[in-house]
C-alpha cells in the first residue's frame, strides 16, 4: 500500500499526510483531521502544531512528487502501459483497445473518461487523467488484480503537470490536435508542446503511433524515430477505402503489404481512425493482425459515444462532441448519413474556454438543419453569457435556445419525422448536469428512454 496521502478523509492509520495548497482547498486546515484518522507523519509547507512529526519543504506538491516517483513507480516495470493522446477519439480507441485486449484472452485495465475499469471491477474518476496519487493507486490495483496491460488516456493537462512521472510506456498513440482547453493552453503551439511531452515517457523500445492525417503528426515524426502512421494513403497502416452505414462500418486496409477487410459497429469516418488506433496499437503489442480482424465485430463503442436509438420513424444519437472539431465531425458525418433532417441539440460549459463557443455555435447551425442551443454544465457561470457567446457566432436563423436541458432534448425528440437523426452532443456518458458547484442528475441517453416509453404508453 502506498504510504501517502492527500485528502485527510482517506488516511489509514501508519500513512503520511501530504498538506498541498491547491487551487480551491488548503491541506494544511485538515492536518488534524488526518492526524484523527490515523496519520504518524504530515509533510507540510509550514510548521504545523500538532502531536505527530512534521516534515516542512518548500513546496509539498512537488517533493512528494518526487518522493512517490522515487519509491514507487518501480513496481509498475513490469506492467505494460499504453498510452493515447490527442483532443478527440482517446476514449473511444483506448475503450475498443481495452476491449480487444480482453477478447485475445488478456487480462487488461482501462483508466480514463469513463472510470477505472477491470473485469468486474469499477471506479469512477474525476478527470481523465487523475492527480498522480490516483494513478498510482490504481496502477497498484491492477498488479493486484494481475493485469499484465494497462490502456491509459492521457490528456494535455497531465503531461503539463507531470501526473504521469516515473512511469514507462511501450506504446503511445496520438489521435488528433484540435482547438480546446485554451483556456488552460492559451495557443494551439503550447497545446501542441504539452502533447509531445508524452514522448519523454515511452520506453525507447517503444512505438509512437500517430495520425498522419493530422498536421501535427509530422512533429512526432521529427522527435521520435521509431513513430508509426496510421490513415488514408502512405501509411504503415494504411486505410484504402471503407463504406459507411448507419449502424455499421466497413474498412478495407493494409498492413506489411498484406490487405484486411473488416466490419465495426461503430459508425462515422472518425470511428474509422479511432479503429485503427485501437488496430495499430493492438498489432504494435504482438498481436496477430487475423486476430485482431476476427474479434472486431463484437467491439462495441462506449457509452455516450455515437449511442444510437430509434425513436419513432427515425433515430436519436447521444455523443460526448463538446469541442468545435468533434461537433463538427459528427454533424457532418450523420449528414452524409442522414436520408432526411439532421436536428442538433448542444451548448458550451460554464468556466472553460470561451473561444470555442461562437465556433461550436456556427457549426452547429451551418451544417444542421436545425439546431436547439442548450445548457451543458454551466457550473458557475451565467447560462445566459454563455448563449451570448455561442449566438455571436451563428448566421443563420435555423435555431431556437431552450436553455433547460431535459425540456430541450424533449422538444428535439418531439421534432423527429421519419429518418430525421436529432444529435444529442455535448454529455455524452455523464449522467449529471453542473449548475453552480452542484451535480444535478440528467442523462441523456435516460431521457431518450424515458421517451420513448412515455409514446408507448
Amino acid at each position: 500500500m502506498i504510504k501517502y496521502e492527500t485528502d485527510s478523509r482517506k488516511v489509514k492509520p501508519g500513512q503520511t499526510f501530504v498538506a498541498i495548497k491547491g487551487y480551491t482547498v488548503d491541506g494544511h486546515n485538515y492536518v488534524e483531521s488526518a492526524v484523527k484518522n490515523g496519520a504518524t507523519s504530515v509533510i507540510a509547507e509550514r510548521e504545523i502544531e500538532t502531536s505527530v512529526p512534521v516534515t516542512v519543504v518548500e513546496n509539498s506538491a512537488k517533493y512528494f512528487q518526487k518522493k512517490l516517483v522515487n519509491e514507487y513507480s518501480a513496481d509498475f516495470r513490469d506492467l505494460k502501459l499504453v498510452g493515447i493522446t490527442g483532443t478527440n477519439g482517446k476514449t473511444t480507441s483506448a475503450y475498443l483497445t481495452y476491449q480487444m485486449l480482453n477478447k485475445l484472452g488478456k487480462k487488461v485495465a482501462y483508466m480514463g473518461t469513463l472510470g477505472f475499469m477491470c473485469d468486474d471491477y469499477y471506479e469512477e474518476l474525476p478527470n481523465t487523467s487523475p492527480e498522480i496519487l490516483t494513478i498510482y493507486k490504481l496502477l497498484e490495483l491492477a498488479l493486484e488484480k494481475n493485469c499484465e496491460y494497462v490502456i491509459m488516456e492521457i490528456s494535455s493537462h497531465a503531461l503539463d503537470l507531470k501526473r504521469i512521472e516515473g512511469l514507462s510506456f511501450e506504446v503511445c498513440a496520438f489521435t488528433n490536435l484540435t482547438e480546446d482547453h485554451l483556456d488552460y493552453h492559451k495557443t494551439m503551439e503550447n497545446y501542441l508542446s504539452c502533447k509531445l511531452m508524452i514522448l519523454n515517457y515511452l520506453k525507447d523500445s517503444g512505438v509512437m503511433l500517430v495520425n498522419k492525417d493530422d498536421e501535427a503528426s509530422k512533429k512526432f515524426i521529427e522527435r521520435f524515430a521509431n513513430t508509426k502512421t496510421f490513415g488514408i494513403g502512405d501509411a504503415d497502416y494504411d486505410i484504402q477505402n471503407f463504406s459507411i452505414y448507419p449502424d455499421h462500418t466497413d474498412i478495407d486496409f493494409t498492413v506489411e503489404g498484406k490487405a484486411y477487410r473488416t466490419t465495426t459497429n461503430l459508425t462515422s469516418k472518425f470511428n474509422i481512425y479511432n479503429y485503427m488506433t485501437m488496430f495499430s496499437i493492438v498489432h504494435e503489442l504482438g498481436f496477430n493482425c487475423d486476430d485482431i480482424v476476427r474479434f472486431t465485430t463484437e467491439l462495441k463503442q462506449p457509452k455516450g459515444r455515437c449511442e444510437t436509438y430509434k425513436v419513432k420513424d427515425g433515430f436519436a444519437v447521444v455523443d460526448y462532441a463538446h469541442t468545435p472539431d468533434a461537433v463538427l465531425k459528427v454533424v457532418t458525418a450523420y449528414k452524409e448519413l442522414a436520408k432526411a433532417r439532421v436536428i442538433t441539440l448542444v451548448g458550451c460549459g460554464g468556466d472553460r474556454d470561451p473561444m470555442k463557443r461562437p465556433i461550436m455555435g456556427n457549426i452547429a447551425s451551418e451544417y444542421s438543419d436545425y439546431v436547439i442551443f442548450t445548457n451543458d454544465n454551466p457550473r458557475t457561470e451565467d447560462p445566459e453569457n454563455i448563449m451570448k457567446d455561442i449566438l455571436s457566432g451563428v448566421k443563420k436563423d435555423n435555431y431556437e435556445v431552450c436553455l433547460d436541458r431535459r425540456e430541450a432534448i424533449k422538444k428535439a425528440l418531439d421534432m423527429i419525422e421519419e429518418n430525421d437523426i436529432v444529435l444529442l452532443l455535448g454529455k455524452g456518458h455523464e449522467d449529471y448536469q453542473i449548475l453552480g458547484h452542484t451535480k444535478v442528475h440528467l442523462d441523456d441517453s435516460e431521457e431518450i428512454l424515458n421517451y420513448v416509453n412515455s409514446i408507448k404508453e
